[in-house]
């Protein structure tokens, strides 16, 4: 019994002594316990603050009752009911005074107190370090006193009197998460097998699915040799929890990518065309039209070759390269940009969407952007103002030119560049509406991969240094292409630079008018 008890010291210890933070606030007991009063003051605040909202919402919700009882009343004889002064005055009233009073107590922000205690507790609080830490601490504990995940996680520790303090799905899934971050896959295979565990038992877990921790644990025994077991993951991964057109899609990317299941009859092939194009007589190209190739039917993808010369290609590229950034993906759970990682294998690549239901392989960008206003640059305002005169589409609603990066393994997986009616709208902020059109410019040759596909209809179409590559993402009635959906393909070999351009809707009212037929 002295022996256990002597262990639990020790295993207390090394909890506590493992959290580091960025001050010394996290070294001893006694500094901990502050920070549980600390919890508790925020508790009693929070409480505090919750009644004042119920408060707040009894009286309007007293008011309401009293105005549907007076309403119905009045309803039964309009005319006899105004025709009692006292009725008269009273509605005159509350229509001039009390409902502006129901507004002010609607808008009033009870909030204050509350918010107010969190700052000021806030710079207390661990940080991301100080969590890593602690997770740190569990996993150290458990390879010392051979202690398994199950016995960890359940609270069922030795010499402790105390009564059970568990460890969720996502807890388990979080501890397992700082093992992977440390490359350290034995500890990430045992912490999230213990999370699909409590998962399969019908433990609930908000934001968090099967399918998010099978896809690390395939990887982790698969980074131990364990190929059998990978095998054996990445087949329950692949049947459980995703979409039905998940299996198809990757599998259409995939073959996309290498060049096969491009979707192109012969006899649709026979009515593409290349052709010169003056965008219908255009001043600047009447003389010297450019070179435009049908690139795919349905729908309409065109390339327009030589559009951009060597020398301006080489300045926007060296504009962008100072800016260049790891481009930013939004975190499915918490609708959160963060920094997209790279991940060595496709699997790691792919998430579920929880809120769209798509295939959200999409999400993961592994490249670097950079944005170029045309302000910055005579050569940008040149290739905005050739974008507009060869595609007859009003450029001054578009995004700035994004200039990317890819080097070899860089991928942009399927997704659609317009935002669609089931999600928040990305582009209220600007003004512009939806993206009506894309530009892609491909500003380098690449020497193997790197293919822009649409798994929707099968095709592919290849960088070609100096072309840029336009299609509409939008219907003229406004309603979105679905048949857009593409991806970029990894770079195998070589240097993938790209510029693109978003045209919004605004401005373009006059120049693609809008139609109720959905145009092919």
């Amino acid at each position: 019994g002295s022996m256990v008890l002597c262990h639990w010291w020790w295993i207390q210890v090394l909890l506590v002594t493992s959290c580091s933070a960025h001050s010394d606030f996290f070294t001893s007991i006694g500094h901990m316990i502050d920070l549980l009063s600390t919890e508790k003051e925020l508790v009693t605040s929070l409480k505090s603050y919750i009644q004042a909202e119920e408060d707040k919402l009894q009286q309007i919700k007293e008011w309401a009752d009293r105005l549907d009882a007076l309403s119905a009343e009045a309803s039964q004889d309009p005319e006899e009911f105004l025709g009692h002064p006292v009725n008269a005055f009273k509605l005159m009233k509350r229509l001039n005074t009390e409902w502006v009073e129901l507004e002010s107590l609607i808008l009033k922000d009870v909030s204050d107190e509350f918010i107010s205690n969190l700052t000021i507790h806030r710079q207390h609080f661990p940080n991301d370090e100080d969590q890593t830490g602690a997770a740190k601490a569990l996993m150290r504990l458990q390879d010392t006193y051979q202690l398994d995940t199950d016995t960890i996680a359940s609270g069922q520790l030795p010499g402790s009197s105390l009564p059970r303090s568990v460890l969720t799905v996502e807890d388990c899934y979080d501890v397992g998460k700082v093992a992977y971050s440390e490359a350290d896959y034995y500890h990430t295979e045992l912490w999230m097998a213990q999370a699909l565990k409590q998962l399969d038992q019908g433990e609930p877990a908000a934001g968090l699915d099967a399918v998010t921790i099978l896809d690390y644990l395939s990887y982790s025994v698969y980074q131990q040799g364990e190929l059998q077991s990978a095998l054996d993951f990445t087949k329950r991964l692949e049947t459980r929890g995703r979409p039905a057109d998940y299996l198809p899609e990757r599998k259409k990317y995939e073959q996309l990518c290498r060049g096969e299941a491009v979707e192109m009859t012969p006899r649709r092939q026979s009515r593409l065309f290349c052709r010169y194009h003056d965008n219908g007589r255009h001043p600047r190209y009447v003389i010297g039209p450019v070179k435009q190739e049908d690139e795919w039917d349905r729908p309409h993808i065109v390339r327009y070759h030589d559009i951009v010369s060597d020398k301006e290609m080489e300045k926007v590229k060296e504009l962008a390269k100072p800016r260049l950034r790891r481009a930013t993906i939004s975190n499915p759970v918490t609708g959160v940009l963060e920094t997209a990682h790279y991940r060595i294998s496709k699997r790691r690549a792919t998430v579920h969407d929880p809120q769209t239901g798509t295939l959200t392989t999409a999400h993961y960008r592994v490249s670097k952007s950079a944005w170029l206003g045309a302000f910055e640059h005579p050569v940008v305002d040149k290739i905005n103002q050739r974008i507009e005169d060869v595609t007859g589409l009003d450029v001054s609603t578009a995004e700035d030119l994004q200039v990317a990066n890819y080097g070899v393994g860089g991928q942009y997986e399927p997704h659609f560049d317009f935002g669609r009616k089931d999600e928040p709208d990305a582009f209220e902020e600007l003004g512009t509406g939806n993206r009506i059109a894309t530009w892609l410019l491909y500003m380098s040759d690449v020497q193997a991969g790197g293919a822009t596909v649409f798994t929707d209809v099968g095709a592919a179409v290849w960088p070609k240094k100096g072309s840029a590559v336009f299609w509409y993402n939008l219907f003229p009635s406004g309603e979105g292409d679905y048949r857009t959906r593409h991806a970029a393909c990894p770079v195998l070999l070589g240097n993938k630079w790209v510029s693109n351009k978003w045209i919004h809707e605004r401005g373009q009212e006059f120049r693609r008018r809008c139609s109720l037929q959905e145009a092919h």
